[in-house]
């Protein structure tokens, strides 16, 4: 048996969903980890545990716009009999020269702001006058228009306990101790968090670059008139957003034409910037499915791409493979919109989050009840169909039938519903397994 024989042979064997998601999962691997910016790490994982450099809180504050004191000049203060105290100046965010709080002082503090030495506790501002001489004040008056409550007296109405309204040194963490671990997710917290403990850059998994093309001599891009047997390109667009809510950096190419040639230059191009591949259209049996023909034929040098029959439906023709001197990975999905995008849930998505190091590259799957019937499904394929699940009531709702080009119902679900291989209707109000999508 030749090779080229081998080949055919084992492509027109028929491969599950699993088995296909499993083989381009084994080869595919996270890419080397690189050190960014903080913000271009948000969505990365990080690779390095990262420790604490310096205490957090670095010194004590104050949690509250108020009079930085000393707790026993107040302890005997109530509104009746308020405790008068002398107002040394003020203390904002940022201060370096504090002053030293000596019995019967106080400065003015604001949130944030260190405590000054002798002080205990802050004060909140409306627990005071103020500065004002008269009542209870609801809030400081600006500096710029009224200078004089930066000096004078002030009065207190109510005690505070020492070490009331401040925030310790080291309160939120302690230097040394372990702030994120290896593996995390880099979400808005864990950006904050590392900004807080000084960090500019961190070690991480990058996102990867992924390049979408859609095929196909009938294409037009949106916005131009379509001419006769033309439509208006849909796949790249919605691949590309796919690729972006996935996680990956996504470049999306113009719609390729049906032609060998041009299709084998335009990967070549892409390569230079692509750490993944995605093709729509042209995997499937007919005369001018432009990629499968190009793909099979590459040489031992350039890779090899295998073309797929799968036990799904939509979504049967499927191409992967690695091509190019880095052997990079390559996605071909079928050209219909709904299979297009079904097929990028199951096996895009998951080799994209492979890539970025992820934990978890699937979508979460739950039951959920169906309210309608599904009268059809054929034996021996896992169908996928595009539901509206109610996460409130837990019932899912079939939207649109089973067509492959059905791309508005697909625009109106958030959940596949998955019928087995070997169930061929579902009752309603059967429980059934779905795909949560977003």
């Amino acid at each position: 048996m030749n090779h080229a024989t081998g080949r055919t042979r084992h492509q027109d064997r028929v491969w599950s969903v699993a088995e296909h998601l499993d083989d381009v999962l084994a080869k595919i691997a996270p890419l080397d980890p690189i050190e960014l910016q903080l913000l271009e790490a948000q969505g990365c994982v990080l690779v390095e545990d990262i420790t604490v450099p310096v205490a957090l809180p670095p010194f004590d504050n104050s949690s509250m716009d108020g009079y930085a004191i000393r707790a026993t000049d107040v302890a005997d203060a109530t509104e009746e009999a308020p405790v008068t105290l002398t107002v040394l100046g003020d203390v904002a965010a940022g201060s370096g020269a504090l002053p030293e709080i000596g019995p019967g002082q106080a400065a003015r503090i604001m949130t944030g702001a260190p405590l000054p030495p002798g002080a205990e506790a802050v004060v909140p501002v409306e627990w005071t006058d103020g500065g004002t001489g008269e009542g209870p004040a609801a809030t400081m008056r600006a500096h710029s228009a009224a200078p004089q409550d930066a000096a004078g007296e002030v009065r207190v109405h109510r005690p505070a306990a020492a070490g009331a309204h401040i925030r310790i040194r080291g309160s939120d963490a302690a230097e040394g101790e372990p702030a994120l671990q290896a593996g995390t997710v880099l979400g808005p917290s864990q950006i904050g968090l590392l900004a807080a403990i000084g960090r500019g850059t961190v070690k991480v998994c990058p996102r990867p670059r992924v390049v979408v093309l859609s095929t196909g001599s009938e294409l037009v891009q949106p916005g131009e008139a379509l001419g006769p047997g033309q439509i208006h390109d849909s796949n790249s667009f919605q691949l590309t957003a796919a690729a972006r809510a996935a996680g990956a950096i996504p470049y999306r190419v113009g719609a390729v034409a049906d032609d060998a040639d041009t299709l084998r230059s335009t990967l070549e191009d892409q390569l230079i910037r692509a750490d993944l591949l995605v093709t729509s259209g042209g995997v499937s049996v007919g005369a001018y499915d432009v990629v499968k023909e190009t793909l099979t034929a590459l040489s031992a040098d350039e890779g090899t791409v295998e073309f797929r029959t799968l036990a799904m439906q939509p979504g049967k023709p499927q191409g992967f493979g690695l091509i190019g001197p880095d052997r990079t990975p390559l996605l071909a999905l079928p050209g219909n919109p709904v299979s297009s995008y079904v097929s990028f849930e199951l096996f895009v998505r998951p080799a994209i989050r492979a890539l970025m190091g992820l934990p978890e590259v699937h979508r979460p799957v739950t039951p959920a009840r169906c309210t309608e019937a599904v009268t059809s499904s054929p034996k021996g394929k896992r169908q996928f169909l595009r539901g509206a699940y109610d996460p409130d009531a837990g019932t899912v709702t079939p939207v649109g039938g089973a067509g492959s080009h059905l791309i508005k119902a697909m625009a109106h679900a958030n959940a596949l519903i998955i019928v087995p291989e070997d169930t061929t209707e579902v009752a309603a109000g059967s429980d059934v397994d779905i795909v949560l999508l977003g």
